[in-house]
């Protein structure tokens, strides 16, 4: 029977709450502020992962903190050393995940669609 799930997505999940664990109770760094990690994916050999973060502050504030992410990269690879089970732990990339602000101006233009017009009769009798 196989399995539903590849051992890189198991594993990309796990990093995923582990890291957002670690960057909630242990990162200092005031410029990370508050992300949010969307997703991670991980290569097929476990070698490397791309962490997708967004955050609700502005553009400057979402630089800032994918600076200090990348400047922390090693301290949550180390981090990450303790708690996965595999014999390798991924380098970290930090990417900004545009994808939330995507779909909340997709929502406003389904929005801005579905609308009456200004001065049209909705009802025609």
């Amino acid at each position: 029977m196989p399995r539903d799930f590849s051992r890189s997505s198991r594993i990309a999940d796990q990093i995923q709450r582990d890291l957002s664990e670690t960057i909630r109770t242990e990162l200092k760094d005031p410029r990370v502020g508050m992300v949010t990690i969307t997703a991670v994916e991980v290569s097929r050999d476990l070698s490397h992962a791309r962490v997708f973060v967004t955050s609700l502050a502005g553009a400057q504030a979402m630089e800032e903190s994918l600076g200090a992410l990348r400047h922390a990269a090693g301290f949550l690879r180390s981090r990450l050393a303790h708690t996965l089970t595999s014999r390798t732990v991924p380098e970290l990339q930090f990417v900004y995940d545009e994808s939330v602000e995507r779909g909340i101006r997709l929502s406003r233009l389904i929005d801005e669609a579905n609308q009456p017009a200004a001065g049209s009769d909705p009802d025609p009798t």
